[in-house]
């Protein structure tokens, strides 16, 4: 294959799976989410085709072809942390539009990305539904649960599904096992905003922090009533939930004082170089959640490495 391998991400959100595949030497067709917020942010650091829509009014057909589809549906219906209603959910759906999308346009690859509780989600139906459901369309199927902690300083386990159409003689192999040597703090930045401080102004709040937060450097998470240190030195997992409130932010002690991770780091810690723009004119708010939303930078170009020797043999 002379040409670059081309791909086009459903539910694209900041670009994750873009960034990576870039970063791969794939060729961007184009990125559909309907988020504003994540639009902003996209648009600063990809020049393709960005399609700001509700994905059930678009049509695939009238999209151009690409090799790799992705597609980090919204894993809310299967998250531990929500209510598990899984497809009785409204965004449950965006398996099924996933689904459509990937009869019409056929590509040679998909790769899919959600939570680990979809493994498990209704006794382990759902999961054996979904799989069940993408082999109909001709493709052969792979799967695993891959931490990101291989890769960054984070503790955040993801199920990542690859179809191969079956008519490409080659297996895709799920890359190998691999251990990070970084640690947090080597994401941290310098020259911290006060705003990221906690002071007597919080109150109740602060005091607490005060009291258990004593380790520099060392990842804290606030549990509603108590404070708990990451023994591992791992940042929890990063969540959407961040952007609900600056208490689910993970805490850190610095040479100035107790503070939340700044949304940079949160980007950092999701493999993002500091090339990638994390735009001025979006609130701290969104830019939490779009970090929590996100996947693993490094996780998927080692995929797509995977996916670029499947199609190339």
């Amino acid at each position: 294959m002379k040409n670059k391998i081309t791909v086009g991400s459903i539910f694209c959100g900041i670009g994750g799976f873009c960034y990576a595949f870039k970063k791969n030497g794939f060729s961007l067709s184009w990125g559909i989410d309907n988020c504003s917020y994540a639009a902003k942010t996209y648009k600063q650091n990809f020049f393709h085709k960005h399609i700001q829509e509700d994905i059930q009014k678009i049509k695939p057909s009238d999209l151009p072809y690409v090799d790799v589809l992705t597609s980090g549906f919204p894993c809310q219906p299967f998250s531990i942390a929500g209510k598990q209603l899984g497809f009785d959910d409204n965004r449950g759906g965006g398996f099924y539009q996933t689904v459509r999308f990937i009869k019409s346009i056929n590509p040679k690859v998909f790769l899919l990305e959600n939570v680990k509780n979809l493994k498990s989600h209704n006794d382990g139906k759902t999961f054996q539904e979904m799989i069940n459901v993408l082999s109909l369309y001709g493709y052969d199927i792979s799967w695993k649960i891959i931490n990101a902690s291989e890769y960054v300083p984070q503790n955040r386990e993801r199920v990542f599904v690859v179809g191969i159409k079956n008519t490409i003689d080659r297996k895709f192999i799920f890359p190998s096992k691999k251990k990070t040597y970084k640690k947090v703090v080597d994401f941290l930045e310098n020259n911290i905003p006060e705003k990221y401080y906690y002071t007597e102004k919080n109150k109740k709040m602060f005091f607490l922090l005060k009291e258990n937060v004593t380790e520099k450097k060392h990842i804290y998470q606030y549990r509603r009533t108590y404070i708990r240190r990451n023994k591992k030195n791992l940042c929890p997992t990063l969540t959407a939930n961040m952007g609900t409130g600056g208490h689910n932010v993970p805490i850190i002690l610095d040479d100035i004082g107790i503070r939340k991770l700044t949304p940079r780091e949160c980007f950092s810690l999701q493999g993002f170089d500091q090339d990638y723009i994390v735009p001025e004119n979006v609130s701290d708010t969104q830019l939490y959640k779009q970090a929590g939303n996100s996947v693993c930078v490094p996780q998927v170009f080692d995929m797509a490495n995977q996916i670029k020797k499947t199609l190339k043999g």
